[in-house]
């Protein structure tokens, strides 16, 4: 079941429970009612809920991280197949590296073969967001080179936050933008004062790109927890009770079509 957030109040949906020869009649309604020129350009979601959904299966919680992954390849395919045109996956934060040594060995070497499989997929580019240093070198050399691919037909651009902090981008970014005036020759006090959003925006992980129309949070949590905390300011938030592994493609439209029902204001 997805719960909506709007205006900063719940409204809660039925949950859809369907006979399974009910649910493809179910997306095919749902798809009718989908307008092109009304879905998200750039979608963020917060892919959360992996060690809970192996907690409900009494399974190892690498076998959620599994899930998890898994779930990532299938979602991708619907964003390409709805013409979604930039994905932004917060998949490990810099607070989860204070996770067990056991838990982080497992979930890197996950991340690492999802990173292999988008390697494959050649009508899609990567970007790796976050801190490289505090990754294994074996991960960190995989997101490297995903980065530096250039796709032979660009379908879809992936963001891959993988010890990622929005604290940490923000001051990334104003630390970039520093030594790039300072190589310039100037002042600190020219830098303060004729510093702008736009500027600091130039130095974000995702220089160049839209910023987010819609981010998806899994799993009932309804915080950002840091993710985009500076390119999210006028995004449309949608927070979904199914644990990351267990969402559907009917969770999607849903959430595609109460994004489309909304009227952005952008502060106005």
């Amino acid at each position: 079941m997805c719960a909506v957030v709007v205006q900063a109040r719940k409204s809660g949906e039925s949950p859809v429970e369907l006979p399974g020869f009910l649910y493809g009649f179910y997306e095919r309604k749902l798809l009718r009612s989908l307008k092109q020129d009304r879905i998200p350009r750039h979608i963020g979601v917060m892919v959360d809920g992996n060690r809970r959904w192996a907690r409900q299966f009494n399974a190892p919680t690498s076998q959620g991280h599994q899930a998890g992954a898994d779930k990532i390849h299938e979602f991708l395919g619907w964003c390409q197949e709805l013409g979604v045109k930039v994905v932004t996956l917060y998949m490990l934060s810099t607070d989860n590296m204070n996770r067990s040594g056991e838990e982080l060995d497992l979930l890197m070497g996950i991340i690492a073969n999802t990173m292999d499989r988008l390697d494959e997929d050649e009508d899609v580019s990567v970007h790796a967001m976050g801190a490289p240093e505090l990754l294994p070198d074996y991960l960190a050399e995989r997101l490297n080179k995903l980065t530096a691919r250039t796709p032979v037909r660009e379908k879809i651009h992936v963001n891959v936050a993988v010890g990622y902090g929005g604290r940490r981008e923000i001051v990334d970014a104003v630390r970039e933008l520093l030594h790039d005036a300072d190589a310039k020759g100037r002042s600190m006090s020219d830098v303060a004062d004729e510093l702008s959003v736009d500027d600091i925006s130039r130095f974000l992980y995702t220089r160049g790109q839209p910023d987010p129309d819609l981010v998806i949070r899994t799993s009932g949590e309804q915080r950002l927890s840091g993710f985009l905390m500076w390119q999210s300011a006028y995004s449309e938030f949608y927070f979904c009770e199914a644990l990351w592994p267990a969402f559907r493609k009917v969770d999607f439209l849903r959430a595609l079509r109460d994004y489309a029902g909304r009227q952005r204001r952008f502060g106005t």
